[in-house]
């Protein structure tokens, strides 16, 4: 007996911290299973959170809005009723159109930056009036050293020079029969929008390009041009590089292509991208180095923009093709080198009468442009 109690004892004393531990670990379990329930009951409560329809900051503001942008379509875009005009902000019908609700104006926004190569590059100001002005510095106040005890003699005063973007009236006309209008399944707000931004884009991406400064937006390729460095040529004028061969690109295009980027601060390189026609693009792609690597770099992430040297490359249909003295390359930072001034209201003129049964929206809106740091932004010249 003596010796079988240690035994039983110890025997015992494991069934007991067996019993304990499983105890233990059935709390341990319970709590945690407690902890999981709470945790789906928050999800579920957020969940559901989501799904309730937003509660409007001002809902009396959101109503108004509403009721505007339906009486601007329902009555005055398909009904021709002027009475509807009522909700419209101040404008007064003598000028010609109607301003268009906010909601409608900001769909043909959008659409434009994501049609509009250069406007989504650029910088773009809204003004509420046809002219815009802005004075750039062409040289900073000058300094000078002195001893603690020396007389301070004037510095130069800074150098100013005036942008006054040349503007035109951009317009689109697209037309719908009545009977569409009187659909009222026809969505008749994102067909307009839709089709007056796909004409301005298309105006206004050929302005901002070639653009002649008479009566629409000077384009950043009629700009003067030079082989002189920033500092050493007149305000608003292009720098460019020569390709080196007179019918495109000569024996060594990655160096033509680096001298470009390189011609331009460091400053101005942050943010800067190559701009060119697909066709053009065709023959970069194509280009390589000394040792036989391709100086095309495609994107490896969905949505992001394809490089050269490094450097984001977007199409614009309306740069040149690859010819003899043509500029088929620009390189820039356009948010930098190149300004769009619009008055921000769209405006519509609904017209019945001159092409029945059809009804024309005939909608304006005016826009200009302009170089507006000639240091920003360098072109690619085909030269020998």
């Amino acid at each position: 007996m003596d010796i079988e109690n240690p035994l039983m004892t110890q025997q015992l004393d494991a069934s007991f911290d067996l019993v304990a531990r499983q105890d233990q670990a059935e709390a341990d379990i319970a709590a945690l299973r407690g902890d999981v329930d709470d945790v789906k009951s928050r999800l579920d409560k957020v969940a559901r959170a989501a799904t309730r329809p937003a509660i409007a900051a001002n809902p009396a503001a959101e109503t108004a809005e509403a009721a505007e942008v339906k009486g601007f379509v329902n009555g005055y875009l398909r009904q021709g009723r002027e009475t509807e005009i009522k909700s419209m902000s101040g404008v007064n019908p003598s000028d010609g159109g109607y301003a268009v609700p906010k909601q409608i104006d900001a769909m043909i926004a959008r659409e434009l930056t994501e049609i509009s190569p250069i406007r989504d590059l650029a910088q773009v100001v809204q003004t509420g009036t046809a002219g815009y002005r802005k004075l750039v510095t062409t040289g900073g106040t000058a300094s000078g050293w002195v001893s603690e005890t020396a007389s301070r003699p004037n510095t130069d005063t800074p150098s100013f020079a005036e942008i006054a973007p040349p503007s035109g009236e951009l317009y689109a006309n697209p037309a719908a029969s009545q009977s569409m209008l009187d659909d009222a399944g026809f969505d008749l707000e994102s067909w307009l929008a839709s089709e007056i931004a796909m004409e301005f884009a298309r105006a206004e991406g050929a302005a901002f390009v070639n653009g002649t400064g008479i009566d629409q937006p000077a384009g950043f390729l009629a700009a003067p041009t030079s082989t002189a460095a920033d500092g050493v040529r007149s305000f608003g004028t292009l720098q460019y590089i020569g390709s080196g061969d007179a019918e495109g690109f000569d024996s060594a295009p990655d160096a033509r292509l680096i001298d470009l980027v390189h011609t331009m601060k460091a400053g101005h390189r942050q943010g800067a991208s190559f701009v060119m026609n697909s066709a053009t693009l065709a023959e970069v792609r194509k280009l390589k180095t000394a040792d036989g690597a391709f100086l095309w770099q495609p994107g490896l992430v969905e949505g992001q923009p394809d490089r050269l040297l490094g450097y984001p490359v977007v199409e614009a249909e309306d740069m040149p093709d690859i010819a003899s003295g043509a500029f088929p390359i620009a390189f820039g930072n356009f948010r930098h080198g190149y300004l769009i001034a619009e008055r921000s209201a769209t405006q519509i003129l609904r017209d019945p009468f001159t092409n029945k049964p059809f009804v024309h929206f005939y909608a304006t809106k005016r826009i200009g442009g302009q170089v507006l740091d000639s240091a920003a932004v360098k072109l690619l010249k085909i030269e020998a």
